[in-house]
């Protein structure tokens, strides 16, 4: 099955040599796409947490649909996580838009190796 999408791809080429392109798309299937922000801190673990802060990927506005995600936690403690996963469903808000709700656990890493949980939901849908 083919699904016809639209957008746009930006070129990058940053100062060390790395080459990368990004993928924007603005439609899906002949709707037009949206993102969410999302914002949030880690448990508290092993004396600290971490912040993170992203934009979901795109998904088609007006469909039961849900979002991949992916951040770099705030540096504390001497290191970082990641976290990634996939949004639950729309949930809507009353007046118009709707949120997603997301839970998981960073990846591993430490002088004393161990994760966080997080949990959270997404801001109103951006295009």
């Amino acid at each position: 099955m083919e699904i016809p999408i639209s957008g746009f791809l930006v070129h990058s080429d940053d100062p060390n040599g790395e080459h990368s392109h990004m993928l924007f798309l603005t439609s899906w299937d002949g709707r037009p796409v949206h993102s969410h922000c999302f914002a949030g801190a880690t448990s508290y673990d092993y004396g600290h947490s971490h912040e993170y802060a992203g934009l979901t990927a795109p998904a088609p506005s007006g469909v039961p649909h849900v979002h991949e995600y992916q951040a770099e936690t705030t540096f504390n403690d001497g290191h970082i996580h990641f976290i990634r996963g996939t949004t639950g469903g729309a949930i809507p808000i009353s007046g118009g838009g709707h949120y997603h709700y997301f839970e998981g656990f960073t990846t591993v890493n430490g002088s004393h190796p161990h994760s966080h949980a997080y949990q959270g939901h997404t801001g109103n849908e951006v295009t």
